[in-house]
């Protein structure tokens, strides 16, 4: 549990006793390859913290498996939309390498809030990290070329092509496992 205090440390100094609070509504969690972590219905109640492996937001579009993000090590992944509604996401979390996970009881988390504001402001900032993130890919899927997206995501995530099938990572790009395999050619 200690990655996820250095991680917190990272947005927010947190005392001990804000530690403790958010250790105690945490639980580590073990996953294989494929599991389906948060399945597509579910209404989000926890925050997952990736401490190894990685996971993937993904929905079905006609039939069609789609992948929204991915988070590898050191991240935060949760159905935000659904957490903060709280009614059910048409979009699911899948373990895509074996994986530890850190659990975060969303429920406990907000009633912390009023009690300890200094854990309010850290994920107030957590999140906003998150929508930045989140416009800065739609951004880019408005405003730059496939090669540009796949450029930048090896820049951003340089070890994704070894730990993710490459289908996930078309479907990420917003294009074919046929066009991935054209600019990969293109750029060696």
């Amino acid at each position: 549990m200690n990655v996820l205090l250095t991680y917190f440390q990272h947005f927010q100094t947190l005392n001990k006793e804000c530690q403790d609070q958010l250790l105690a509504i945490s639980r580590l969690q073990y996953l294989k390859k494929n599991d389906v972590l948060q399945p597509i219905g579910h209404t989000c109640k926890t925050i997952y913290f990736v401490q190894k492996g990685i996971a993937r937001i993904f929905y079905y579009k006609d039939g069609i498996d789609i992948t929204e993000c991915f988070a590898a090590e050191n991240h935060i992944i949760a159905r935000v939309e659904s957490l903060f509604t709280q009614r059910p996401s048409q979009k699911g979390i899948q373990i895509i390498e074996a994986a530890e996970i850190i659990a975060i009881n969303a429920t406990q988390l907000f009633a912390l809030y009023d009690q300890y504001p200094t854990i309010e402001r850290l994920f107030r900032k957590i999140f906003e990290q998150g929508y930045v993130e989140t416009v800065n890919r739609l951004e880019s899927l408005q405003f730059y070329s496939a090669e540009e997206r796949y450029l930048n995501l090896l820049n951003e995530m340089p070890d994704l092509l070894q730990r993710v099938p490459l289908k996930y990572i078309a479907s990420y790009l917003g294009i074919t496992q046929v066009s991935l395999s054209r600019i990969r050619a293109s750029i060696k």
